[in-house]
């Protein structure tokens, strides 16, 4: 196995070179996208005009200080590229987020991004997600009854503690990571978890990179999401509603 940080540095690197001057960019949070987060910085020493929207507080805090210039998810209708970690990934590029907490700001992001690419060392690549648990962002007066109904569907909840107290995300909501073992099916997990009263966000990422770069050994891996195909063209004069 390599040496970690190495490799999430050989990854970040590889992923900033993906950014073009003038990009509005989303700026991800933990150890892997600090780094990128630093090498964007020395794009803007020298001479980028780059835009960014970060994901956490701890990543708003990093990039002012490289004066990199950031502005609101609200005051963006797109993203040109955002760079994130991942605390696993599959074989389909689908993800689990938000072991730092970050993840309702991180999917946000990821929603309005024309492409999503993702860094990460090589451990962080399985077969089968579940051996991290899903961090499941929860308003705080429902943090019980959320845990119970996990416990309820076979899996175990956890809430998250910082010390004695609970772990307050950037939006001052509590989170509880949901033990599903491996799972065959996390779409139908994260349909389940979404439809729970009080619940405000999942970290199961599917469908969302486009990309996935890591670090391995002395050198860097790149995976691509397969294009989907097209869809049929809809008849003309028909408009899809989501109400009547």
């Amino acid at each position: 196995m390599g040496d970690s940080t190495k490799e999430k540095q050989l990854a970040a690197q590889e992923a900033v070179k993906l950014v073009e001057d003038g990009m509005t960019l989303g700026l991800g949070t933990g150890s892997t996208a600090y780094f990128a987060i630093e090498e964007i910085g020395q794009k803007v020493r020298n001479g980028f005009s780059l835009k960014a929207v970060p994901t956490s507080a701890r990543t708003e805090e990093q990039a002012r200080g490289l004066g990199i210039e950031l502005v609101s998810i609200d005051d963006v209708d797109s993203i040109d590229l955002t760079i994130d970690g991942t605390d696993e990934f599959d074989d389909d590029l689908n993800l689990i987020k938000g072991g730092g907490g970050a993840l309702l700001k991180e999917k946000m992001v990821a929603r309005i991004t024309d492409r999503q690419v993702i860094i990460a060392d090589s451990t962080k690549h399985v077969e089968r997600l579940g051996a991290f648990k899903i961090p499941v962002e929860v308003l705080p007066f429902t943090v019980n009854y959320v845990k119970s109904m996990i416990d309820e569907s076979g899996g175990i909840g956890h809430i998250r503690m910082n010390g004695d107290d609970f772990y307050l995300t950037d939006e001052k909501n509590y989170i509880v990571d949901a033990d599903y073992g491996l799972m065959e099916d996390p779409y139908e997990i994260s349909d389940f978890l979404n439809d729970i009263e009080g619940v405000v966000c999942n970290g199961l990422f599917l469908d969302l990179a486009e990309i996935v770069i890591i670090g391995k050994d002395d050198s860097v891996v790149t995976y691509e999401r397969e294009a989907d195909d097209e869809e049929p063209d809809e008849e003309e004069g028909t408009e899809e509603r989501l109400f009547a």
